[in-house]
């Protein structure tokens, strides 16, 4: 981005912290109640500027980062926070030209920072049950211009996505424990499994549920992000941060049920056998 042409999008960030996404068009101007700025003094010009109302109020422009780009779009749901997000792109391996399955779309903010991660080669095929967040998740993607590297299905994970071999797969649903068989079809040998579930005992089901199937090297895992006034005379913690914002977990699929178990912790076979129904005593063949 050179220069900023009509149709970028751009974040402006007031002198009072405050930031907003628009998407410049000729003839247009951002209206604030500190004044106006036409969009013809943006376009054509580089970002990383000041500019200023007409009643003086400057504005910092900038190109939006992923994180801007998450934060700022509409919603009616609970997004992943950016936090997160990074961190679940770095766990699940993506990168240019990579499949990913995502089911549980919402206003689609892990989905942007999943079509950014694998574009321009790969591709997200993402479920969402609910009409309404559907619709509003394409809206937010095709304003961002990410709807040709994402496939969006308004059903739920159990219909099926029409994807098989995929690289990575992410569940941010109630119980994702429910569809792990699906999963298993749908993640090549050796892909990345993820989940984002909000309490201890939905994460206990899904470790049982794992534990049923081909997956191995499992870890559970928690963000917390504490930021700090920026202020070189008085630098100290932020009054409030962002704490627990969901459990992440994270496995492997593996290719048999006897290659996982060789892998299996004795504490975590011992609860594998007693789902198998595997008395005591039994020895692994």
């Amino acid at each position: 981005m050179e220069v900023l042409k009509p149709g970028d999008i751009v974040l402006m960030v007031g002198a009072d912290g405050r930031r907003r996404l628009i998407t410049l068009q000729e003839n247009q101007s951002y209206h604030t109640h500190r004044g106006t700025i036409p969009h013809s003094e943006l376009i054509g010009k580089p970002p990383g500027r000041v500019v200023s109302t007409q009643l003086g109020y400057p504005y910092l422009v900038l190109e939006p980062g992923v994180a801007d780009l998450i934060r700022n779009i509409k919603r009616i749901t609970q997004i992943v926070y950016p936090k997160d997000a990074a961190y679940i792109v770095m766990r699940l391996n993506l990168s240019a030209g990579k499949r990913v399955l995502e089911a549980g779309t919402g206003s689609g903010g892990l989905t942007i920072a999943l079509a950014k991660a694998v574009m321009p080669g790969g591709h997200v095929v993402s479920c969402e049950v609910r009409g309404d967040i559907h619709r509003l998740a394409a809206r937010n993607l095709e304003k961002l211009g990410l709807l040709p590297y994402v496939t969006l299905f308004n059903r739920d994970l159990s219909e099926g996505c029409d994807v098989q071999y995929v690289d990575a797969v992410f569940l941010d649903m109630k119980e994702p424990w429910q569809h792990l068989d699906y999963v298993e079809e749908a993640l090549r040998p050796g892909g990345f499994f993820g989940s984002l579930l909000p309490t201890t005992n939905q994460v206990s089901a899904l470790l049982d549920g794992l534990s049923q199937h081909n997956f191995m090297d499992i870890s559970v895992e928690e963000l917390l992000l504490r930021p700090y006034k920026p202020v070189a005379e008085r630098l100290r913690p932020t009054d409030r941060m962002i704490a627990h914002s969901g459990y992440l977990i994270f496995a492997r699929r593996v290719e048999t049920s006897d290659e996982a178990r060789r892998w299996f912790s004795p504490i975590r076979r011992m609860h594998r056998d007693k789902y198998l129904g595997k008395g005591e005593g039994e020895e692994d063949a």
